[in-house]
């Protein structure tokens, strides 16, 4: 789903202020994995994520997406890469507050020119997977921190890309509703989804199959997650 070769991003580059963010960064992860990035802040992780997420360009090295070489795509053909292939969910929930939960997870359908009719249901079916179809007449005030990150979970599904890139997802939670929202990541995971997720709490990187620890730009670990399950 994802391959990075030889990544490298340099901002301001030939300047005083010359920043280098990713410094060659090889990495691959198959269609159906869960992938857990940490590392310390500066390590380079957020840098890599927003390539991942086509919201960057690299400054050297190659990215495909689901097979494709991000670096032969325009700009509009980038930002259609993203809406149909990458579903995005952030710390900080970013709900409209004077819209419903059925409003918020709609929005992306008007990008997509989803025909009217049919973005109600699909934005309910969408709720309904994150177990929250009973609130989708709420606003976000009217919605506890993990409901209100449920629903942008559900934003992020409603185009079904195969592809859920979360940027501290349980960041603004407690531990019971952190591992409530890890626990819906598993089971989308389990439907088949590619799930990367950036975080600097170790127990929640432990829900993934891989942890990948930057470092001055570089993975600095790369190593399976044993699980209670395993064989």
């Amino acid at each position: 789903m994802i391959e990075l070769v030889g990544l490298r991003k340099v901002y301001s580059p030939g300047t005083p202020a010359e920043v280098v963010a990713l410094r060659g960064v090889d990495l691959v992860v198959p269609r159906g994995e869960f992938l857990a990035i940490m590392g310390a802040s500066g390590s380079g992780k957020s840098t890599m994520m927003n390539m991942i997420g086509c919201l960057d360009q690299p400054s050297a090295g190659t990215y495909r997406c689901d097979g494709v070489d991000v670096a032969t795509l325009d700009a509009t053909q980038r930002a259609k890469l993203r809406l149909e292939k990458i579903g995005f969910v952030f710390q900080g929930f970013n709900l409209l507050s004077r819209q419903t939960a059925l409003e918020n997870v709609m929005m992306p359908l008007v990008y997509s020119n989803v025909p009217v009719a049919e973005r109600a249901p699909r934005a309910l079916e969408a709720l309904a997977e994150v177990g929250l179809a009973d609130r989708a007449g709420h606003r976000p005030n009217e919605l506890s921190g993990g409901q209100q990150q449920r629903v942008a979970i559900a934003r992020a599904l409603i185009n079904q890309p195969p592809l859920l890139l979360a940027d501290e997802p349980t960041g603004a939670l407690d531990s019971r509703t952190s591992e409530e929202i890890m626990a819906l990541f598993e089971r989308l995971q389990a439907g088949g989804r590619t799930i990367v997720i950036i975080t600097h709490e170790r127990p929640i990187a432990e829900h993934a199959d891989r942890i990948v620890v930057m470092h001055d730009g570089q993975l600095h670990a790369d190593g399976w997650v044993p699980k209670e399950n395993a064989a």
